[in-house]
């Protein structure tokens, strides 16, 4: 099983992350921030990834480091479970609604980091959690992960269903990203031979 295990200690937060990509959506988070928890359950449990989750922030100062680092450490994770990258699908795409709403995200297993996501969020908090957040997590994913990575919210009002759509989409696609291609499976994705 594809399962990797990292920490992060700094000043500003202490991280520890557990993952199993070939998981059941089993998922025990805690980052001090409800609604940022409620997010990282959904990646767990529409990508079908295992996750532990512990954290300890400096959330008497705000979320920003929390949930930037979070994304660093999972991107960290992602990256030494996936491996050397044979039979990796490697592409994934998803667009997902929730009422109004409606987003799609697509991701590439790459090797080259970057984020495009066009997310014009209606609220700048949705509970605690500060929605210009959203993007550093994503940043911070991405260019540990070593992964491209669009994404964009194409309708909504309520930016607790804008942003759900999108944690949402994110986990589909990279569930289908990070499936293994049977009729490929000892081979690395990529005309150049290597990610």
């Amino acid at each position: 099983m594809r399962t990797a295990q990292v920490s992060r200690n700094t000043q500003e937060t202490r991280i520890s992350v557990t993952v199993n990509l070939d998981g059941t959506g089993a998922a025990t988070l805690h980052t001090g921030i409800g609604f940022f928890d409620h997010m990282l359950d959904q990646i767990a449990r529409h990508g079908l990834v295992d996750l532990d989750i512990q954290v300890e922030g400096d959330l008497h100062i705000d979320g920003h480091h929390t949930v930037e680092d979070v994304g660093i450490t999972l991107g960290q994770a992602v990256a030494k479970a996936v491996g050397d990258k044979k039979g990796l699908v490697r592409y994934g795409h998803a667009y997902v609604p929730l009422d109004e709403a409606l987003s799609r995200v697509v991701i590439d297993f790459s090797g080259r980091p970057g984020l495009h996501m066009d997310v014009p969020f209606t609220a700048g908090m949705i509970g605690g959690f500060d929605t210009q957040l959203a993007f550093e997590f994503f940043q911070g994913f991405a260019n540990h992960a070593l992964v491209t990575l669009h994404i964009d919210n194409l309708k909504g009002v309520n930016a607790h269903h804008q942003c759900e759509t999108v944690f949402k989409a994110f986990a589909r696609a990279l569930r289908m990203a990070l499936a293994i291609d049977p009729r490929a499976a000892n081979v690395v994705p990529s005309t150049k031979g290597s990610l």
